[in-house]
């Protein structure tokens, strides 16, 4: 029996969709993602949509491939910035730090997930089997279309509920007390996530870049899906 977790950040925390053996296995919010990932202890992938691994200057290859893969939707991807960025105590010294490591100004939106990536990291840093993904390449692989809407839109959400549905993951209209106040769109991304996952750990998954680019510590940064 395989057990999977998918994991989108949200507002106050972060929400997980559990798979068993693909189907539908439970909902949870955590306001940390360490207390997320223990609430599946026995999971045998846990997928985030959030970058893990970063590095010390220039950009991630992942990134830019998952840029060009997606096509009208690449703008839903942040370039990452380096390490050293999220170092730096507020936005205006950061946009400028990244401006010199990479020759880009750093958007607002990127910074704002600064407090994100760095819980996920630390995370990641302890060896902890995470993997990022990414949920529009989820859904692209699940065959969204562009021409089926964005994800806070009704259109949107119904074609993506329909295509996690034909995929077996079939989302339940109540999924507990402590989602219930969760965007339906984050859902729906852990959701994708969580299929990933289920790919990631039946050995059918791919990611970009393929193979995998290592960061100065070693580490594996990809997205796949």
């Amino acid at each position: 029996m395989t057990t999977v977790l998918g994991i989108d950040a949200c507002r106050g925390g972060w929400v997980g969709v559990q798979l068993r053996d693909g189907g539908f296995a439970g909902a949870h919010f955590a306001a940390r993602l360490d207390d997320l990932a223990a609430r599946v202890a026995d999971a045998d992938v846990i997928a985030v949509d959030i970058p893990l691994g970063l590095v010390p200057s220039g950009e991630r290859v992942a990134d830019r491939a998952a840029r060009a893969m997606l096509g009208r939707r690449g703008a839903s991807v942040y370039i990452t910035p380096p390490r050293p960025v999220f170092d730096e105590p507020d936005y205006d010294s950061a946009k400028h730090r990244c401006k010199t490591l990479t020759g880009w100004m750093l958007s607002r939106q990127a910074w704002g997930l600064r407090a994100k990536v760095l819980e996920a990291n630390r995370l990641y840093d302890t060896g902890a089997a995470l993997y990022e993904v990414h949920p529009e390449l989820s859904f692209q692989h699940l065959g969204l279309r562009y021409e089926d809407g964005a994800k806070k839109s009704w259109r949107g959400q119904r074609a993506r509920l329909r295509v996690l549905t034909e995929a077996g993951v079939v989302l339940p209209e109540d999924l507990g007390a402590a989602v219930a106040t969760v965007p339906a769109d984050d859902v729906l991304d852990a959701a994708a996530a969580a299929w990933s996952a289920d790919r990631i750990a039946r050995g059918d998954a791919v990611c970009l870049p393929d193979p995998p680019q290592r960061n100065d510590r070693g580490q594996v940064i990809a997205i796949w899906h």
